[in-house]
């Protein structure tokens, strides 16, 4: 589902009409919320707008979006974060708090690639034939989990226990690969 501008430039414009349509002008068709989480999962950037006010509805439809896979048991959240989220707008967490939550995504999303270079430098199966190809099955799977918002499984620098925590699952991950193969 590559894009023109994909993750780069210009947001991807999506209008909102009077009768809550929603109208991607790039593509000159309506989509619907699903199709706007797809654009996203794809590395696009996405700004709604209502047609008539011009006011920038893109929060109010991403936080639609969580909510929906968040009650179809796709839960990514923890209820611990999600109660911590609704402390921390009232006080003085609500100026701390998306910073922190940036961060820490933009930290986890670099550990993840490095993840995956250590993985395949330190893999004595990275020079087998086709051990391209099953990892990157294995980014897009862990992609496709994550709903895109990481590469593959990684740690944050420093914790060890956490390291090997996720050594063990990717293990099990390519043994089941494997098995599938």
């Amino acid at each position: 589902m590559a894009a023109k501008g994909e993750g780069e430039g210009e947001p991807l414009l999506i209008k909102r009409y009077a009768s809550r349509r929603l109208y991607n002008t790039e593509t000159s068709d309506y989509v619907t919320l699903e199709d706007i989480a797809a654009f996203i999962r794809a590395g696009r950037q996405v700004r709604i707008v209502d047609l008539k006010t011009g006011a920038d509805l893109t929060r109010q439809y991403l936080l639609q979006i969580i909510a929906e896979h968040e009650s179809k048991g796709e839960s990514v959240l923890p209820i611990e974060v999600l109660t911590d989220l609704v402390r921390s707008y009232s006080g003085a967490a609500r100026s701390v708090v998306p910073d922190f939550l940036k961060a820490s995504f933009e930290m986890l999303q670099g550990g993840q690639s490095k993840m995956l270079e250590n993985m395949t430098a330190m893999n004595p199966m990275a020079g087998m034939p086709g051990f391209e190809a099953m990892r990157a099955q294995q980014a897009a799977f862990m992609k496709m989990m994550t709903g895109g918002v990481v590469d593959a499984p990684g740690p944050e620098a420093g914790k060890e226990g956490e390291l090997d925590d996720i050594k063990k699952q990717l293990a099990e991950l390519q043994e089941k690969l494997s098995r599938m193969s």
